[in-house]
């Protein structure tokens, strides 16, 4: 492994069928862990799909600063309640570079980028958005749940040539009080205006997933399928 590859992180990987074609790597969210949305896969599931393999990683144990440093599973240190300062950069590229090395796994074991989903809830969805706008190579789509863009006074000199080619699937509660969902409004439209093809669903929910959730994201995937 080259000196700069960070160690693959700990994954849990279910496969809806023989052999899969396409690849969906799904971060959780803060202080959870990969077990988390293992149960949404037959929920989002639909029988006319490609075999799919799902990718759940765990993130990093670390002291997170907002909840008195306790130590959890966690993409990136939260420093502050202030959304433009609530994430610590360093951590994120972190992340970006642990979820760029388990793309390039996929790729080693026949799917490549353009077949890859890369989704996340919350502070998942946050660093899913983080490495998308850093992809020269396109996935076939991003999933950015509940979140927000982190670090977005530097965003604009983060995006790459051919990041804005990825469509995005972003949805928000209405009464989320973890991320306003005006932070998730913000978040979107930034990724319009840079180029991106971002569909936009909101929910009368807190902090959580729903069903008609699910159902928009399975057409959305549908999409994905269709045009791969």
């Amino acid at each position: 492994m080259d000196s700069k590859t960070p160690a693959l992180l700990d994954c849990i990987e279910r496969e809806t069928g023989p052999s899969p074609t396409w690849s969906v790597i799904w971060l959780h969210g803060l202080g959870a862990d990969a077990n988390d949305f293992v149960p949404l896969v037959p929920e989002l599931l639909r029988k006319h799909w490609p075999a799919i393999r799902f990718v759940f990683p765990n993130a990093p144990v670390r002291a997170v600063t907002i909840n008195n440093g306790v130590r959890m599973r966690a993409w990136y240190d939260i420093v502050d309640f202030d959304l433009v300062n609530r994430a610590d950069e360093t951590g994120v590229l972190e992340s970006v570079a642990q979820i760029d090395a388990l793309i390039a796994r996929e790729a080693e074991r026949g799917i490549p980028a353009s077949r890859v989903i890369l989704a996340g809830f919350s502070q998942g969805g946050a660093v899913t958005l983080a490495t998308g706008l850093r992809r020269a190579v396109p996935l076939a789509g991003l999933v950015a749940l509940s979140t927000y863009l982190p670090a977005a006074r530097n965003a604009a000199a983060a995006l790459v040539d051919g990041a804005t080619r990825q469509p995005v699937f972003m949805a928000h509660g209405t009464q989320d009080p973890v991320v306003p969902l005006g932070a998730g409004e913000q978040s979107a439209r930034w990724l319009r205006e840079a180029g991106f093809d971002v569909a936009w669903q909101q929910y009368p929910m807190p902090h959580s997933v729903c069903a008609e959730e699910v159902a928009a994201l399975g057409d959305w995937f549908d999409a994905r399928f269709a045009a791969g």
